[in-house]
């Protein structure tokens, strides 16, 4: 079995649960259908519960979040410095959305909100450097964004690995060990669009509608999960 460390930095909404339960429920669900090995921990770091060693677990995953990376919440300095406990410790980690940005904030990169505004439902990533793991490799593939926030200046010794028309820093390597992807692979395409809904007015009507039009695309979800299960292997 591979120990993989569930960072939840977020709750769902109580009226979105019947969708597809929370996050621990989300990301087991999705990675269940690629590396049925792996066995999840949960630590509610965003109510301050978190490993009491780097070496409880052989994987950590950084979910999405609400917050920003450069809110002062006591919380998100915790988070900072256990990602770099990580990074030090050579253990995989896995950023997605908000754990992508922390991944480059934690490092020394900056993230701030993006002048294209929000980034809602499927989005078309381009493969830039096609890694081994990686496999079966594709020029590009399609996910779910739900994004304000992006990293616009990549930590030391990162490389980027996929870019979207409106997202620079789709998906990047810091060193060996890391990695972060601004989508949102663990999403349903019904969890994207209720999101969407309840958010209509902070993201805009006309961008709302263009993502729920956008969720006619197909999803490349387990594709993705497969690269991140040979990644955490390596």
């Amino acid at each position: 079995m591979t120990k993989v460390g569930l960072l939840e930095c977020d709750h769902v909404r109580e009226e979105l649960l019947p969708i597809a339960g929370d996050y621990r429920e989300m990301f087991p669900a999705l990675f269940a259908q690629v590396a049925p090995d792996w066995e999840f921990t949960f630590y509610d770091v965003c109510n301050g519960h978190f490993p009491a060693s780097v070496d409880e677990c052989e994987v950590y995953l950084c979910t999405g979040s609400k917050f920003s990376v450069y809110d002062d919440e006591p919380w998100i300095g915790h988070l900072k410095e256990f990602v770099r406990e990580i990074h030090a410790a050579g253990k995989k980690y896995i950023g997605i959305c908000f754990g992508h940005q922390m991944l480059a904030e934690a490092l020394g990169g900056k993230v701030q909100k993006a002048m294209v505004g929000w980034c809602v439902g499927v989005h078309n990533f381009q493969v830039l450097s096609q890694e081994d793991w990686m496999s079966p490799p594709r020029p590009s593939f399609n996910l779910l964004m739900m994004c304000q926030d992006q990293v616009m200046e990549l930590p030391p010794d990162s490389t980027i690995l996929a870019e979207t028309q409106d997202c620079p820093v789709g998906m990047f390597r810091a060193g060996t060990h890391m990695v972060g992807i601004q989508a949102h692979p663990e999403f349903s395409k019904p969890y994207e669009k209720a999101l969407m809904e309840i958010r209509t007015e902070r993201i805009g009507a006309a961008k709302v509608e263009m993502g729920i039009v956008s969720l006619e695309l197909p999803l490349h979800e387990l594709t993705f999960a497969n690269w991140l299960k040979n990644f955490a292997a390596l």
